[in-house]
């Protein structure tokens, strides 16, 4: 459905984003993690034709466009990351005015804007000015401007920056219903468990470059260890986590507060040589749980930084 091919954007000596490239199928969800800075927007950018790249090509269908007219861009829908609303008008005359924008009109903009305010849930709110709304609320409001014409492919840049956990997840519910109809989203963030819920394949983004593009599961055999066994421990005093890394398969022991986390390869294999060790070296613990590493950890150790850093 849609097509990166080796795009690159300068501003001046600063390299945006470098010979990023990656292919999203029809009815598929991508996650563009990467921290601030990274290049996400302007990648998203790029795609909606918002931003030139210097070099390199976006195609959709096998098309690319080659003007704001043409008739390939409406294949496109873009979610902001910053809201573009009008508070001073309703929520049904902020989506009349972008509806006309699309040329819709009449009976044909009514049906896609009384459709699209009842899937974002803001059909009873259609008759009150925006400025009333909660952050959630306009961040939906956002959305449904984005799917009136019925795009094929929806960017979503940061959807859910300044919401409330409620609204998040009325979002999340939102891109769930659009990806069942055979929607393609394209969804950036740098909440590692908004993609981790959404997302069919993760591109990861670093320094404007692909560090990594596969599924969530693929990219967890990038990492050293793929589980994680956590036990809390009764007492930690004069406990040193670094002693377990002798025993066979551990690759990584944590100590924090009163909970260890020892990684292993081989969880059915492992788990019982380090209870073992614990129990036999007087160390009383309570509770014990297994965990997989999660995308921070996954870009922790592709890039020896946080995802949330800038």
């Amino acid at each position: 459905m849609l097509e990166v091919k080796d795009i690159t954007k300068r501003y001046g000596p600063l390299v945006a984003v470098s010979d990023v490239s990656f292919r999203v199928d029809r009815g598929e969800t991508i996650g563009l993690l990467g921290p601030n800075g990274a290049g996400k927007t302007t990648t998203v950018s790029i795609i909606a034709g918002l931003l030139s790249a210097d070099s390199g090509e976006v195609l959709i269908e096998g098309n690319q466009v080659k003007s704001d007219t043409d008739p390939v861009k409406l294949k496109i829908g873009l979610v902001p990351q910053d809201m573009a609303l009008y508070d001073q008008l309703t929520a049904r005359d902020n989506l009349t005015f972008f509806a006309a924008l699309y040329s819709l009109a009449g009976a044909k903009a009514k049906h896609a804007i009384d459709d699209v305010l009842n899937l974002v849930a803001l059909s009873d709110r259609a008759n009150h000015k925006v400025g009333t709304f909660s952050g959630g609320m306009k961040r939906r409001l956002n959305l449904a401007a984005a799917l009136l014409h019925d795009p094929q492919i929806l960017l979503l840049d940061e959807p859910t920056v300044g919401v409330d956990p409620q609204s998040r997840n009325a979002i999340f519910e939102n891109l769930e219903t659009l990806k069942k109809r055979g929607k393609t989203l394209i969804y950036t963030t740098h909440y590692m468990e908004e993609a981790e819920r959404l997302c069919d394949r993760i591109v990861i983004i670093d320094h404007g470059k692909v560090i990594a593009n596969d599924t969530l599961q693929a990219l967890h055999q990038l990492l050293p260890v793929t589980n994680i066994i956590a036990v809390e421990l009764d007492l930690v005093d004069g406990f040193k986590p670094e002693q377990m890394l002798a025993l066979p398969g551990v690759k990584s022991a944590e100590l924090k507060q009163n909970t260890l986390r020892v990684g292993v390869h081989d969880l059915s294999r492992e788990a019982p040589g380090v209870l073992r060790w614990l129990a036999e070296n007087g160390h009383c613990f309570h509770h014990v749980s297994s965990e997989q590493p999660d995308l921070e950890t996954v870009f922790l150790t592709l890039t020896g930084r946080s995802l949330r850093d800038s």
